[in-house]
């Protein structure tokens, strides 16, 4: 097996895996709202999160996303969608406090260890001559640190009925600047006008890569974000 295809399998083998995850944790939160709402948000849950990863699956294996010469660039403009559900999530949608109050606080920081796989991914993308060094922890990408000290964190914060809310406030403020970085290095070193670095990121247009930005990415951002909403009404 080549490193290539093992980042390839390895990324669509995570997205899945992660995603399943968030599915079981949503269904144990939600269960306290009663058996039809919470059939309700989990049908949304997966219809909607199934037709995302086939709609970008099917982008990236016709090649759209690898096509950076169109104004605006086509994947980083995917990369909106996401970022409006989240301000719909966080505006509209009327049961998010009540099930981030029957989420663990803990579970916000374990959920986030993906972020370790995701940086070896990259590595062996990078060992396979497909990425640049830069975007890797040998080189400015230094969101692994997330990824190893969330579940760390997690024991170090809610174990043993300890709350130190402050500490993972910090904790998940850093893994968003962490996360902020290596996005940033992300889009410039891919071939549109964003690019600053000679080194191209082209291998992030081609399937599966687009799903590194389009769902794991959110899905790191979300949990911080909804932690920090859980972390910050508790310590009131």
């Amino acid at each position: 097996m080549t490193y290539l295809f093992a980042a390839q399998l390895g990324f669509i083998a995570l997205t899945i895996i992660w995603l399943i995850l968030i599915y079981i944790q949503l269904k144990k939160s939600s269960a306290h709202l009663g058996t039809e709402i919470q059939q309700n948000i989990l049908r949304k849950y997966s219809i909607g999160i199934s037709v995302w990863f086939l709609f970008i699956s099917t982008l990236s294996i016709l090649g759209v996303f690898s096509d950076f010469s169109t104004l605006p660039p086509r994947l980083p403009f995917a990369l909106a969608f996401p970022i409006l559900v989240l301000i719909y999530l966080l505006m509209r949608f009327e049961h998010l406090d009540s099930i981030l109050k029957h989420t663990p606080p803990k579970w916000f920081l374990n959920i986030q260890f993906f972020r370790f796989f995701v940086e070896i991914l990259l590595w062996f993308l990078f060992l396979a001559e497909t990425l640049p060094q830069r975007m890797t922890f040998e080189g400015y990408n230094f969101d692994i640190i997330a990824g190893v000290t969330g579940p760390i964190f997690a024991y170090w914060c809610f174990a043993n009925q300890r709350q130190k809310q402050q500490l993972a406030i910090i904790w998940n403020i850093l893994g968003l600047l962490f996360l902020i970085n290596i996005v940033s290095i992300a889009l410039m070193t891919m071939p549109t006008p964003l690019q600053v670095f000679q080194e191209d990121n082209t291998i992030i247009g081609t399937f599966p890569m687009p799903l590194l930005p389009t769902i794991l990415v959110p899905i790191a951002y979300y949990m911080h974000v909804f932690s920090l909403r859980q972390l910050l009404k508790t310590a009131r």
